[in-house]
C-alpha cells in the first residue's frame, strides 16, 4: 500500500467515528426517525466525499478537525440523496450498500422524513461548527448550491426526465455534472474557500473536482453492467431496467472506459498548479475508475 493510500485509509477510519458522533442518538425522540437517519448515514460506504475534503484540505495545510464539519455535512447530504433516490417515485430500488434501502427497512414516509432531517442536520453542523470567519459563509453557500436546483437536485430532475429518452453524450454529461459531480466538486472547493486560497488554486480544485465527479459516474455506469452485486451492494443492470441513458448505452463499453481514463488524466493534470502535497488527490483520481463498488 502506498503512503497516499495509507493516509486515505486512515481518514476513512477516522471519519466513521466523526460521523457517528454527530448523528442523533437512536433512542432520542422521535426514535424511529433517528434510527432511520442512522441506518442510512452510518451504513458501510466508501466515504469518498469526506476523504476528498481531507485530501484537499491536507494539500492546503488545514488541520483535520477544521475540515470535519465540511466532511460530515457533505456525507450527510449524500446519505439523504441516496434515501430519496431509492424511493418508489424515483429509482424504486430495494438494495443499497448491500442492505435493504431505507424505505424498505422502515417505510416510505419515514424514509422521506429521514432524508429531510439529514439535509437539515448537514447545515446545522456547518452553522454550528465552522470557524467564525467570513470564509465559512462562503463554504455554506457552495455546499447549498451543490445540493440545490442547479446542483444535485437539478441533476436528479434531468435524470428522471431522461428515462426512456434518446439523449446525446453532452446532455448526459451535463446531467451527471449536476447530479453526481456538484457535490464531489464542493468536496474539494469548500476546503479551498476555508483556507482562503487564491483564485488559481480554487479554480484548479474546481476543475479537478469536475473531472473526477464525471469520471465517478462514468465508472458507476460501467459497474452497473460489469460489477458484482455482492461487491457493489446494489442490483446490477438497474439502469437498463429503468431505461435510463448511460455512458455505455450511448458510447459503448470500451469508449466509456476510455472516457473515464481521459477524465482521470485531466484531473491529475489540474493538480500540477496546486501548492502542498497532492499525492492523496492523485491517488483518489486513480481510485475513482478502478474501484469495484
Amino acid at each position: 500500500m502506498t503512503e497516499a493510500a495509507e493516509r486515505v485509509a486512515g481518514w476513512q477510519k477516522r471519519f466513521d467515528q466523526v460521523l457517528a458522533d454527530r448523528m442523533p442518538p437512536e433512542e432520542q425522540t422521535p426514535a424511529l426517525l433517528h434510527r432511520a437517519m442512522r441506518y442510512s448515514a452510518l451504513a458501510d460506504g466508501k466515504r469518498f466525499r469526506p476523504v476528498l475534503v481531507y485530501a484537499a484540505g491536507d494539500a492546503l495545510g488545514l488541520p483535520l478537525d477544521e475540515l470535519d464539519p465540511i466532511a460530515t455535512a457533505i456525507e450527510v447530504i449524500h446519505a439523504y440523496s441516496l434515501i430519496h433516490d431509492d424511493l418508489p417515485a424515483m429509482d424504486d430500488d430495494d438494495l443499497r450498500r448491500g442492505h435493504p434501502t431505507c424505505h424498505k427497512a422502515f417505510d416510505e414516509a419515514t424514509a422521506i422524513l429521514a432524508g429531510d432531517a439529514l439535509q437539515a442536520l448537514a447545515f446545522e453542523i456547518l452553522a454550528q461548527e465552522l470557524p467564525h470567519r467570513t470564509q465559512s459563509l462562503r463554504v455554506i453557500h457552495v455546499v447549498a448550491q451543490a445540493c440545490g436546483s442547479t446542483g444535485m437536485a437539478g441533476g436528479q430532475a434531468l435524470d428522471l426526465a431522461a428515462v426512456g429518452q434518446a439523449i446525446d453524450v453532452d446532455a448526459l454529461e451535463t446531467m451527471h455534472r449536476l447530479k453526481t459531480g456538484a457535490l464531489i466538486r464542493a468536496s474539494v472547493t469548500a476546503p479551498g474557500l476555508l483556507a482562503g486560497a487564491g483564485d488559481e488554486t480554487r479554480e484548479a480544485l474546481a476543475a479537478y473536482g469536475d473531472c473526477i465527479g464525471l469520471a465517478f459516474q462514468v465508472h458507476d455506469d460501467i459497474l452497473d453492467i460489469t460489477g458484482d452485486s455482492e461487491l457493489t451492494g446494489k442490483n446490477t443492470l438497474a439502469d437498463a431496467a429503468l431505461e435510463k441513458p448511460t455512458f455505455p448505452s450511448i458510447l459503448g463499453l470500451d469508449a466509456s472506459r476510455h472516457r473515464a481514463r481521459e477524465l482521470r488524466d485531466q484531473a491529475i493534470t489540474h493538480l500540477q498548479s496546486l501548492p502542498g502535497d497532492t499525492s492523496a488527490l492523485e491517488w483518489l483520481a486513480a481510485y475513482v475508475i478502478r474501484r469495484d463498488r
